[in-house]
């Protein structure tokens, strides 16, 4: 009897412990670590800023500071189109084997006046070859200034609302928002009126973090 009542004391004493230390403990993500593949263009890819500014590279610091287990790669490149990243891609994700790809393109298209389908259909693509590799997609949009027109602006836009809902993925509307939709843009931009300077980029990263976070915790 007295050596039942010593294992019973015993065995809360033992939970009394366990508990302190669960509640006392800082809380640790039990998710497996994440390999997040960005591919874009040169809005993603620090062009004209010095290297560790750009907001893939605040995303690193980010995940830290949330306490979010993972690494990003960075296979953005200056200048890039869809139909460059969709040709890219499948060597990026065997090489790297991402658990989620951020796809952030199709602003050089239309810069070059390419056809909107085929960058829908390059979207799409890209959005598809990452989901059968088993990796989760945020798609990331851009928006062309109201000087090409209101009906290529719209049509431009819906691109990435089909594509997102095609593939049932979470879109970021718009990346510079809050950066080029703003009575004083000027301040975020770099010389050429076209990327964003070093200042903008937390924006950035704070317009594609909420998205990409319910993605991590999914």
């Amino acid at each position: 009897m007295m050596m039942r009542l010593f294992e019973r004391r015993h065995f809360i004493a033992c939970l009394a412990v366990l508990a302190v230390a669960g509640f006392s403990a800082s809380p640790v993500r039990a998710e497996a670590p994440a390999r997040i593949l960005v591919v874009g263009d040169s809005m993603s890819a620090e062009y004209g800023l010095t290297r560790g500014s750009g907001w893939v590279a605040l995303l690193e610091d980010r995940l830290k500071r949330e306490r979010f287990a993972g690494v990003v790669i960075n296979a953005s490149i200056s200048g890039d189109t869809s139909a460059g990243g969709r040709s890219r891609l499948p060597a990026l994700l065997r090489q790297h084997q991402p658990t989620h790809v951020v796809i952030e393109l199709g602003g050089n298209d239309a810069l070059r006046g390419l056809p909107l389908e085929s960058t829908e259909r390059n979207l799409s693509d890209m959005v598809k070859a990452s989901q059968d590799a088993g990796a989760r997609v945020l798609l990331v949009g851009i928006q062309v200034p109201p000087n090409y027109g209101r009906a290529y602006t719209e049509r431009f836009a819906s691109i990435f609302e089909t594509v997102a809902a095609q593939h049932k993925v979470p879109l970021v509307p718009f990346l510079l928002k809050g950066v080029a939709d703003i009575p004083d843009a000027a301040k975020y931009f770099q010389a050429d009126r076209i990327h964003p300077n070093e200042s903008a980029q937390p924006v950035l990263l704070d317009n594609v973090w909420p998205s990409l976070r319910r993605l991590l915790v999914r």
